[in-house]
């Protein structure tokens, strides 16, 4: 196992003096994808701005590659860290293909490097036929896949010795079926080309089929760690979410396939 990437250690968060994230510790390494679940208010996007720098945490750390987030330098964020937000406002009259582009902002790779890296980022996330509509006049999850293609294009590079870390915040909760398997078999491809993956879900099935490890969190707080086998257990899902389940083995590719109800 590589070292980790990102490692949070007893991590909490307060907004207006009340504890909203509580002692959270996890550590997410180069080939693994980490999936975050809970229900409403658990405090997962909470979790996720403070792993971004967005909040300061009132005890506990950030690490990314051993050293504290706050002192990262500002090339290193901008060329390993890829963050993708839960909506990201934009409304000017771009094409995709330069909101795509503006990934490339912080590389000096030239202009025709540049042009294949996004060219390959937005096929990747089937976007590629966008490229020259206006971006505002996209459907919602037409843009959550442009800007996936821009973070994508951020964090490409040549050299693949290069850890890098990408963090996405529900990047499937404005697609389609098919696009919500494309977008998380892309965070797999990337897992397994030296990118730790951090991201946060509300389905259970699209966790227990390409995460490496689910950590449930309930009000703030922690409630358990461990690979989808170990997770996704009806006891559990009744104690966190409130809801009766089966779970059973998926048929090709042996993972808990949960049936709610």
């Amino acid at each position: 196992m590589k070292n980790p990437m990102l490692e949070v250690q007893n991590l909490s968060v307060n907004i207006q003096g009340k504890i909203i994230i509580e002692n959270i510790s996890i550590g997410v390494s180069p080939g693994e994808v980490l999936a975050v679940l809970g229900p409403n208010g658990a405090g997962k996007s909470t979790l996720f701005s403070a792993l971004t720098g967005e909040r300061v945490p009132v005890k506990g750390q950030v690490l990314i590659n051993q050293q504290p987030l706050s002192e990262i330098s500002d090339n290193l964020r901008a060329t390993q860290i890829g963050v993708l937000p839960q909506s990201s406002a934009l409304s000017f009259a771009f094409s995709c293909y330069e909101v795509v582009s503006m990934g490339r902002i912080p590389w000096a790779t030239g202009k025709d490097k540049d042009a294949e890296i996004i060219k390959q980022a937005m096929k990747q996330v089937d976007a590629w036929h966008l490229r020259d509509r206006i971006y505002t006049s996209l459907s919602g999850g037409e843009k959550q896949r442009i800007h996936l293609a821009r973070v994508i294009a951020q964090i490409t590079t040549d050299n693949q010795q290069v850890p890098r870390l990408l963090l996405l915040d529900e990047p499937t909760s404005a697609l389609d079926p098919s696009h919500q398997h494309l977008t998380l078999q892309l965070a797999r491809q990337l897992a397994e080309n030296n990118t730790a993956v951090l991201v946060i879900l509300h389905d259970f099935n699209l966790a227990a089929r390409y995460a490496d490890k689910i950590m449930v969190i309930k009000e703030g707080k922690q409630v358990v760690l461990g690979s989808p086998i170990e997770v996704l257990i009806p006891d559990l899902i009744k104690k966190v979410f409130d809801i009766d389940s089966q779970v059973i083995s998926h048929p090709t590719y042996h993972v808990p396939v949960v049936l709610l109800g």
